[in-house]
């Protein structure tokens, strides 16, 4: 049996989504100037957001949905443990983790901060640079992905679908949570699922025994 129930992380992710919501809704600004947003946004070099300072409809918007979607998976918590966690969070847990795994890594790869165009864009000159400069330019994808975003605006285009609205710290984070939080109830779920798998067939084994007096 797992340390910690898949329940409880459920419950604890229902409650995180709502005070989200709760926060983008006064002061989006409280979650925008967390150490932990900070912290991700410059070890991987994304750029901070002034949307997330001051409250705005869309983010009225995303308070709405994030509380709802707590709300509503909460209420799921409440039914029985074989078609909460077997049924519905047995398929919901890892297609959250590939969403969320989706988005992260494309928040970053895809950002100007991505080592990709930096890449890109230094094979292009390299051809017209002497040996020494080629074996300085294929060290520079190994620094801080911030340098990158200021060596890399020839490989770098903006998405035509509105896609670098996310490409941000605060979304970054995000992401980056649902990841290792729905990856934790998928493999949670995994041991939780054995154990009321067997509850279930020990209750059908003495349920199936009492049916038929002992004899003597």
């Amino acid at each position: 049996m797992a340390l910690i129930s898949a329940k409880t992380i459920l419950t604890s992710l229902c409650l995180f989504h709502i005070t989200l919501g709760f926060f983008f809704l006064t002061n989006p600004g409280t979650i925008a100037d967390q150490a932990v947003v900070y912290l991700l946004g410059e070890s991987m070099g994304l750029p901070h957001s002034r949307s997330f300072e001051t409250q705005s409809p869309a983010l009225a918007f995303l308070a709405v949905v994030l509380a709802l979607f707590g709300l509503t998976d909460l209420v799921t918590l409440s039914l029985p443990d074989e078609i909460c966690l077997i049924h519905y969070w047995g398929m919901q847990a890892p297609l959250r983790t590939s969403i969320s795994f989706i988005l992260t890594l494309y928040t970053f790869f895809f950002s100007a901060s991505s080592p990709f165009f930096s890449s890109s864009s230094q094979s292009n000159s390299s051809s017209s640079s002497s040996s020494s400069s080629s074996s300085s330019s294929s060290s520079f994808s190994f620094k801080h992905p911030s340098s990158h975003r200021h060596h890399n605006q020839d490989g770098y285009a903006l998405s035509t679908w509105g896609g670098d609205a996310l490409k941000n710290r605060v979304f970054f984070t995000f992401m980056f949570v649902e990841t290792m939080s729905w990856f934790w109830v998928w493999v949670t779920l995994q041991e939780d699922r054995r154990e009321i798998l067997a509850r279930k067939a020990r209750r059908r084994s003495s349920s199936s025994s009492g049916h038929f007096p002992h004899s003597y």
